[in-house]
């Protein structure tokens, strides 16, 4: 059994749209080489793959391996050796870097969107 609670309904329009566990998610079929699950939403009838609206949409390496390679990363380890350690190109390692940061700036902006104004100046 799928454990889909995590997951929410992508469709804007869709009425169950960003709420988790509704119950209103299946799984009908996965693809890809690393089984991807599809999810199909019964409340609009839509289909999304698991990996939307994350950096590791459209991308071939399984899961574990690009976060080894963030991880890396993140740890300040320099793009060639992140490729030695983790058995990827280099460009690979450079283009999930981009992913990863563009996927940051744009939940950020969401994030800063979100967030009140602040009425107090910034200097006191």
């Amino acid at each position: 059994m799928d454990d889909l609670s995590r997951f929410c309904c992508l469709n804007e329009t869709c009425r169950d749209h960003g709420k988790r566990g509704h119950g209103n998610l299946t799984v009908p079929m996965r693809y890809g080489p690393n089984q991807t699950r599809l999810l199909w939403c019964s409340t609009c009838r839509t289909r999304f793959s698991e990996r939307k609206g994350t950096p590791l949409f459209d991308t071939r390496l399984p899961a574990d391996k690009a976060l080894s390679v963030l991880a890396h990363v993140a740890e300040g380890i320099g793009t060639r050796k992140t490729a030695r350690l983790t058995g990827v190109h280099p460009d690979t390692v450079t283009r999930y870097i981009r992913r990863a940061g563009h996927h940051a700036e744009q939940l950020h902006d969401e994030l800063v969107a979100f967030s009140p104004s602040d009425d107090r100046s910034p200097v006191r």
